[in-house]
């Protein structure tokens, strides 16, 4: 009798141990992948950061907000390690987008001032590592080093301005917040402090 009420409180205290180890890990953690194609380790965020338009925020009278997605991404190839910033605008039913890949269209707002990002060629991958969102929006890739991937992740400030075809700029503010999963993602990488 004495066993069978001991029992439940192993299996309880044991339940239990699982669950707070489980709570104190991160919901979004970086991902790796191999491309067996090139043999080249993609790593990535689990799912990329999402950011809101910030005048659209309560949208009424069927119209559609304009999102936007980020994500870092480290190609090692071979030991050659490279960066890039994926992106993907999903603009709203009530405005024209401007062209993701010309120059100066996206803007990273950090604590030190705006940072025109300049678009680059992805690399040759096999498939990236983020899919797009939604099929009417753009995507491209845009240059990015350890040093611009530190700041955003030291960042209190995080937004991005997107122009658009009538040359307004649309800003965009992450709907999390970025700086654990940032860092998170650089430690993964090896990428530390100095």
């Amino acid at each position: 009798m004495c066993l069978r009420l001991r029992l439940p409180s192993i299996q309880a205290a044991i339940v239990a141990g699982l669950l707070a180890g489980c709570g104190g890990q991160s919901t979004i953690k970086p991902a790796e992948i191999l491309d067996q194609r090139t043999g080249m380790t993609v790593g990535a965020l689990q799912e990329p950061i999402e950011l809101v338009e910030t005048t659209n925020l309560s949208m009424a009278g069927g119209k559609r907000a304009s999102f936007a997605f980020l994500g870092p991404i480290e190609w090692d190839k071979s030991g050659d390690l490279s960066y890039g910033l994926w992106v993907h605008v999903a603009p709203g039913n009530d405005r024209q987008v401007g062209d993701i890949h010309a120059r100066g269209t996206v803007t990273l707002i950090l604590d030190g001032g705006p940072l025109v990002l300049s678009p680059i060629d992805a690399t040759t991958a096999g498939s990236g590592p983020y899919q797009p969102i939604a099929s009417w929006g753009q995507t491209a890739y845009f240059n990015l080093d350890v040093a611009l991937l530190k700041r955003m992740a030291a960042s209190q400030k995080f937004a991005l301005d997107f122009r658009a075809a009538d040359q307004s700029v649309v800003e965009f503010l992450p709907s999390h917040e970025t700086h654990t999963t940032l860092t998170q993602f650089a430690h993964a990488r090896g990428i530390t402090g100095d």
